[in-house]
This record gives C-alpha cells, sequence and structure tokens, in this order.
C-alpha cells in the first residue's frame, strides 16, 4: 500500500500545481478498498501499484462529484472540498483528477484501459440515475439495485477485472467477486446509515433517505406497510424528518424486519463472490471482514 501512497503522491505531484495539492491532501484517503483488492490479485506485477493508484483518484473524483451534487457538507467525518473551497473548486479538483487518472491509463494494455474507462461511464450514468431517482419514492428494487451496481460496484468490479487481466487470471471470476463485492458493501453501508449514530458514520444518521434516496432497508418496509404508513412514509421522502418520525420508521423497520432482509441479501451475493474465488484466502478474508461491520 505504501507504494500505491508514493505512485498516488506522484500523479499529483505531475500535475504541477499547488492548488491541486493542497487539496488533494486535504482529502481522506478512506479504506483504499479497490486499491487493496487490486494488489491482492496481482501482488507480484510491478505495475499493480501504478493501476491501483490510477483507480484511487478516478474514485476521489467521483466522490468530489459526488459532494457537489449532494450538497454534502462532510466527506468521511471532515469537512468536503465544496465546503472548504467551493463547488466550483470541488468539480475542477475531480476533472483533473479523472484527467490525470485517463492520461496514465492510456499506458496499460487497451483492454486493461478499456474495462476501467467503460466503468467510469456506467459509474457517471449511475450517478445520474442515482439523481433522477431522488425525485420521487422509489420502491422498485430491481430498479434501486441496477443504479446501485452502476454507480459503486462498478468500479470495483473494473478494479477486479483489470488486476486479473494484468496477472493472466480469470477476469471472469474475479469479475463477479469484484461486482457482488461492491453491491454488498454498499447494502451494508445503506443498513449502517440507518443503525450507526452521527459519530460513528461522520455525517447526520439516516441522511440517505433525507437526500431522497430509497435504500433497501426502505424499499423492504414500504412493501410491508399498510396503505396509510405507506403514505406516511414516502411523504416524510426527502424532507428533514422529526426525531418522532425518524423513531416510527426505525420501530416499523424493526417490526418488519426490514435491516435483516436487506442483510440477508448482502450476505448472499457475499457468498457467491467467494465461491467465485474460492481458492484466494486474501479475497475471500475481505468479505468476510466487509460482511461483519456491525449494524
Amino acid at each position: 500500500m505504501q507504494r500505491v501512497e508514493n505512485e498516488i503522491a506522484r500523479l499529483i505531484k505531475e500535475i504541477d500545481y499547488d492548488e491541486v495539492t493542497r487539496l488533494f491532501e486535504s482529502l481522506s484517503g478512506g479504506k483504499r478498498l479497490r486499491a487493496k483488492l487490486i494488489l491482492k490479485i496481482a501482488s507480484e506485477h510491478d505495475e499493480a501499484p501504478l493501476l491501483a493508484a490510477i483507480i484511487e483518484l478516478i474514485h476521489a473524483a467521483s466522490l468530489l462529484h459526488d459532494d457537489v451534487i449532494d450538497d454534502a457538507l462532510t466527506r468521511r467525518g471532515i469537512a468536503s472540498v465544496n465546503a472548504t473551497d467551493g463547488s466550483k473548486t470541488a468539480v475542477m479538483l475531480g476533472d483533473i483528477l479523472y484527467s490525470k487518472a485517463f492520461t496514465e491509463l492510456v499506458s496499460f494494455d487497451p483492454k486493461i484501459a478499456k474495462v476501467v474507462a467503460s466503468s467510469v461511464t456506467a459509474l457517471s450514468k449511475g450517478e445520474m440515475m442515482d439523481v433522477k431517482m431522488a425525485d420521487a419514492f422509489n420502491f422498485d428494487e430491481s430498479k434501486y439495485l441496477d443504479m446501485l451496481y452502476l454507480k459503486t460496484a462498478t468500479l470495483i468490479e473494473s478494479a477486479a477485472i483489470a488486476s486479473a487481466l494484468l496477472i493472466g487470471k480469470d477476469s471472469q471470476k474475479y469479475g463477479v467477486y469484484g461486482k457482488n463485492l461492491g453491491l454488498s458493501f454498499q447494502i451494508i453501508d445503506d443498513i449502517l446509515d440507518i443503525t450507526s449514530d452521527s459519530a460513528t458514520l461522520g455525517k447526520p444518521a439516516m441522511n440517505d433517505f433525507v437526500e431522497g434516496k430509497c435504500t433497501l432497508p426502505y424499499i423492504h418496509l414500504y412493501e410491508a406497510l399498510s396503505e396509510e404508513d405507506k403514505k406516511r412514509l414516502s411523504g416524510s421522502h426527502a424532507k428533514k424528518i422529526d426525531l418522532s418520525e425518524e423513531i416510527w420508521i426505525k420501530d416499523m423497520m424493526n417490526e418488519h424486519k426490514c435491516i435483516e432482509k436487506s442483510f440477508l441479501l448482502a450476505q448472499k451475493l457475499s457468498n457467491e463472490a467467494m465461491q467465485a474465488v474460492k481458492d484466494d484466502q486474501a479475497l475471500v478474508s475481505i468479505l468476510e471482514t466487509m460482511i461483519k461491520r456491525s449494524y
């Protein structure tokens, strides 16, 4: 991972603009899940750290744009760039990181470059779908999962496929692993948005619903409610809810086991991913750690 961090620092330095360096250094690195995945799959390849650095720049760029779209003032517990330096700066920084990532990506085999580049198109499409879906209460699970795949899982999937191609491994199996890891990871995050407190999350609890995002637990809840309560739930969508409404939603979720149902899907996806790479204990361990996150 130190080699990845060194590559990231080199790429940022090559941009040759102190303002970009300052802003990038203000970002929280996060879990580096995608980079760790690449290093696990292609640990013995000399170009794996550079590929990991490229993917992390792309991920950072997408988060900068996400924060602008969502008017998010914090990211991983610290002030977002759009909060400290404005939305224009955040968008431009994201554009620079995307551009630098693609500049480096073209040095790789065309198959690898195409996989990663295509995932960025899918990611952007997923972000647009997410924004559009926030216009009204969405109770369609398949529609939500399609958006989730594009917005969140596709970059993890491409990281797994690209690193498998880099080392000559079965890219299809690793693609299944990456896709399912991405989906199950996000479903667990959706659960934690409801079950964790603000201090743990680094942002307000139940923030997804306030922002207009109907994640899986809310979709399961809607399906279980009476017509009258469905109206009550959808009426609270994309609004700042008071404590009594928050308690009602959580009580109803507990009564109808919405969190448990959502977790079962995450577990199913995780098990499928484990089966795809069952001989690779390091990748299985990543899934086991992810699925055990407390909720």
